[in-house]
């Protein structure tokens, strides 16, 4: 009986938290705008800068979005405006590998993409919210064509390597067997009379009706084998035309079964703010975004500059670079005021003379450990066999994800999949592997979801964030105590240099925190200049 108690309370604490699930979305972005993760864009459009003095010059370090928005806005303003990124391409992390891109990360492991024509990997963001109006704006300015990110696709996977034998869950089975499961015991609750307090007989009523329309029960308030269900989770034989086209109901899983699985945790993945539809993404990659930057601004990038020191003066900013393909020879660029968008992670090992309360600013903020890994298959697997188009399997494998391209959608021959989006430790551990390595783990653990990997897979690219050197980390990761003490600080304009990009936003990690950011700070850039001075 011992025994026995321990099962029935260990269920009861798993079913209060997935009954908290139905709140589980809001609870979980008030915690992370907590923590800066998620909150909506402040963006109301482009700032009118306006009586910019003639001749004032703006240095800005990097090339990611955070700099050539500043960079086109400012320059539209009528400021002279001098760009150096370290790489020799704009866009930063915003950044598509396509077949014969090469890339060297730290260690000097080079890859060679070897993707077929048309196909790619984002190694930074991949997704753009809907809600991200600031950048989804310079997508139309730049006339960048988008198209629907599956985030959520019902026919993907839930997988756990400890439940139902390591065999992956279709998400709809898993979803319509815990909803059903739980409408059940929320509708017997009803029956019983153990709301009389709480709510009136006509809103019992009501909430039995909604119980079974959300939960697939059948007229007894039962989760049971029939249309209802199947409807639902799917069938085991599917309907069709003819002599054979009566389908065959399907048969939930018992509510022990999807308790003890917790692949539940993985069923509110697309009910975060920043994950809710509509996703969209840039045709033919998120890369576009920064390339289209790149040739608005053809002429005021100067490309493999490495930044060496940055100093001010009453009179300016002068910054130190060397070529980043052939390090030496220090040149230098002068400007009446410095943008930096460095990632904190690089700026921290730069010297520059900036306040004490920046300094450690710069110093004070970590950044996120993670590995993607893009993998090519001779044939789209996944849609041919499995019936998966777009969307994302979630694992407990270290891979943690698998998702599927959301483009080129029931053609036929080669594609690609993002093989695996690692964090924390497991990020960590892939990181201190060579990249060929990394690939080689992916497919290992992949084929435990897919058995076709193994068969099908052709080569594959592996992006280690802190291996990589124009940034050492993911994106900035704050806390409530960082914040409090740094944030502000990090953003003042110190003398004649100031700070812009994701880690100087409330939205890190998202691509609309550095537009925001920049857009932010060339308005009080803009109004300190006319104002007459660096005071």
């Amino acid at each position: 009986m011992q025994g026995e108690d321990s099962r029935l309370s260990m269920t009861r604490r798993d079913l209060l938290r997935l009954i908290g699930l139905s709140a589980g979305g809001a609870a979980m972005y008030a915690a992370m705008n907590r923590l800066g993760h998620a909150a909506e864009s402040p963006y109301q459009g482009t700032p009118v800068l306006q009586g910019a003095p003639r001749g004032t010059t703006v240095l800005i370090l990097g090339a990611g979005l955070a700099g050539m928005v500043a960079a086109y806005e400012l320059r539209q303003a009528g400021y002279k405006v001098q760009v150096l990124e370290y790489n020799h391409r704009p866009g930063g992390r915003n950044w598509t590998l396509r077949g014969g891109d090469t890339y060297t990360e730290l260690g000097g492991f080079t890859q060679h993409c070897r993707f077929d024509r048309g196909l790619y990997l984002n190694p930074g963001p991949w997704r753009i919210p809907y809600h991200h109006r600031g950048l989804l704006d310079y997508c139309k300015k730049l006339r960048i064509p988008l198209e629907p990110f599956v985030q959520i696709n019902h026919n993907a996977y839930l997988h756990s390597a400890k439940a139902f034998g390591g065999k992956p869950q279709r998400f709809r089975a898993i979803n319509a067997d815990y909803r059903g499961h739980v409408a059940e015991l929320l509708s017997k609750t009803t029956q019983q009379g153990k709301l009389d307090t709480q709510v009136t007989k006509e809103d019992q009523a009501l909430l039995l009706d909604s119980l079974r329309r959300w939960g697939a029960l059948d007229k007894n308030y039962a989760y049971v084998a029939g249309a209802r269900a199947s409807n639902r989770r799917g069938y085991d034989k599917e309907p069709g035309g003819g002599l054979s086209a009566k389908p065959t109901d399907s048969q939930p899983m018992q509510l022990h079964d999807v308790l003890r699985s917790h692949l539940w945790s993985g069923l509110n993945d697309g009910e975060g703010y920043e994950f809710q539809t509509t996703l969209l993404q840039p045709v033919g990659g998120m890369g576009r975004i920064g390339e289209a930057f790149g040739r608005q601004l053809e002429g005021l990038i100067r490309y493999n500059a490495k930044v060496t020191a940055i100093q001010q003066d009453e009179g300016g900013v002068t910054v130190s670079y060397e070529d980043a393909r052939h390090p030496g020879a220090v040149h230098t660029a002068h400007a009446d005021w410095c943008i930096c968008t460095i990632p904190l992670s690089i700026l921290a090992q730069i010297p520059m003379n900036v306040s004490t309360a920046m300094a450690d600013a710069i110093g004070a903020v970590p950044y996120a450990a993670s590995v993607k890994v893009g993998l090519q298959f001779k044939r789209r697997f996944w849609e041919e066999d499995e019936g998966i188009y777009g969307g994302i399997t979630l694992t407990d494998l270290p891979i943690n994800t698998i998702a599927y391209p959301s483009c080129d959608l029931n053609r036929p021959g080669k594609g690609v999949l993002l093989g695996a989006y690692l964090y924390g430790l497991d990020a960590y551990q892939f990181t201190a592997m060579n990249p060929d390595e990394r690939v080689r783990r992916v497919v290992e653990y992949g084929s435990q979801i897919h058995s076709q990997y193994r068969q099908e897979f052709e080569n594959g690219i592996a992006v280690a964030w802190h291996r990589a050197p124009f940034t050492l980390g993911c994106f900035a990761t704050w806390s409530d105590e960082l914040r409090a003490k740094h944030y502000e600080n990090l953003c003042q304009i110190d003398g004649r240099i100031a700070l812009a990009g994701e880690h100087a936003s409330y939205l890190p990690a998202w691509q609309e925190g550095a537009v925001t950011s920049a857009l932010d700070l060339i308005t009080r850039i803009h109004q300190r200049v006319v104002a007459g001075g660096a005071a």
